[in-house]
């Protein structure tokens, strides 16, 4: 048994050297030398750029509800970047028929939010709520409207405050646990589309690709206004939709066509207007993108093509990136779970810190004090391991819902071992 490829594994004998070579007869015409064998095709396999861009959208979504700092929407726009990059894989994807890949991604995604929804629905119950006293969503509507929380159509209801300030949860959890299923909604609209959105683009490719801009400049500036969570679907569908359509064109390579300064140029250029229009329309918490919509559709758009025209495309994370590869192979094996749970465990650090007070140690107000300026710290440091326990007890059922073998922690050892070894 030897360890990686020996020199012979390439058909190169050890110990090899040229043989002479003799020259043609005299008036005998020399044959000419043969072409060089063509290059061995590149491995199909995961792109672990893209994974790399998946991973760091992650972690920015998970510290942006933790600490809710606005400029972390300008510093890195995680949601188009997870657009844009499902874009992409479906894009590759529908290179088979369009019913079959849309099929399959539903598939994925439903059996991780029926887990989910029964949690959280069964805690909302538990602590009180009446869907039939809601006045948002009592009646017929409101129980059709339930049917979100099995398919992911629309808004799913939940009540806004629900128990107490003083009780294990704050009383606006709720909120908190079932908004994070706009992006399922989202999702799952685009990977209906994309058939639709891919014929188009194919034959009108600039049009198709900008289209979702002009659709935000009407429906995301008050110029058309759409009520009610309709209006609020449509709103997402142009923000990220010209993300959606950058992963058509990334697959494609239409983007590989645009000379780099052109591109980089054009996006600056537009980025520039989004961080303009947001600052004469600031909301409620500033520079928070997610607030102003043509703000966060032109400036995701432009720096998710920056990253895009400079993929380089590894199939393996390159220097000292290597050594987050086996945390770069679970996020993106576990990315269902890490978002649908996140926001609910980063809520569940805070009964687990409020021990710490009842310590004999923390009776001192030097003490007390110390952990109240550093408990988002302690927050940040906690969930983490929170996020770990739920890929472990609910994360293998994103692996029977893509009908594999389910594991409960697959960072890519396992796979990594049996490739380095050769009988």
């Amino acid at each position: 048994m030897t360890h990686g490829p020996t020199q012979s594994s390439y058909g190169v004998p050890p110990q090899w050297t040229p043989e002479p070579v003799q020259a043609p007869a005299q008036g005998q015409a020399q044959e000419p030398a043969p072409a060089p064998a063509p290059a061995a095709p590149k491995k199909p396999g995961r792109d672990r750029y893209l994974d790399l861009l998946r991973s760091i959208a992650l972690v920015r979504v998970v510290v942006y509800h933790l600490f809710g700092w606005a400029w972390l929407t300008v510093l890195f726009p995680s949601m188009g970047v997870m657009f844009a990059l499902a874009g992409s894989l479906m894009a590759r994807s529908l290179n088979r028929p369009a019913w079959g890949v849309i099929r399959g991604r539903v598939r994925r995604l439903l059996p991780p939010l029926w887990v989910f929804s029964a949690v959280v629905l069964t805690l909302m119950f538990a602590g009180g709520w009446d869907l039939s006293k809601d006045p948002d969503h009592s009646g017929f509507w409101g129980l059709v409207e339930m049917v979100n929380y099995v398919i992911p159509f629309g808004a799913p209801p939940f009540p806004w405050s629900i128990g107490s300030q003083s009780g294990l949860l704050e009383n606006t959890w709720a909120v908190q646990a079932a908004g994070v299923l706009w992006y399922l909604r989202a999702y799952l609209w685009f990977v209906i589309a994309s058939p639709l959105l891919l014929w188009a683009f194919r034959r009108a490719p600039w049009p198709t690709l900008l289209a979702p801009l002009g659709l935000t400049a009407i429906v995301g500036t008050g110029l058309v206004t759409i009520p009610g969570e309709t209006g609020n679907a449509v709103s997402d569908f142009a923000v990220y939709g010209g993300c959606w359509v950058l992963g058509f064109a990334h697959h494609e390579g239409v983007l590989a066509k645009v000379p780099r300064y052109v591109a980089v140029s054009c996006s600056t250029l537009l980025m520039a207007f989004g961080l303009w229009w947001a600052s004469g329309h600031l909301g409620p918490d500033g520079w928070d993108l997610n607030d102003i919509p043509l703000a966060q559709a032109t400036w995701s758009f432009g720096f998710v093509v920056i990253l895009l025209i400079y993929s380089p495309s590894w199939q393996e994370l390159p220097g000292r990136l290597a050594k987050w590869d086996k945390l770069v192979t679970l996020s993106n094996n576990r990315a269902v779970t890490i978002y649908l749970w996140h926001n609910m465990l980063i809520m569940a650090t805070v009964p687990i810190l409020d021990r710490l007070y009842d310590l004999p140690f923390m009776e001192s107000e030097r003490a007390t004090s110390a952990l109240d300026s550093t408990y988002m710290i302690w927050m940040f440091f906690l969930v983490w391991p929170l996020i770990g326990l739920v890929i472990l007890g609910v994360g293998w059922i994103e692996d029977l819902a893509a009908k594999r073998k389910p594991r409960l922690w697959p960072n890519g050892t396992k796979k990594r071992a049996r490739s380095g070894h050769r009988a």
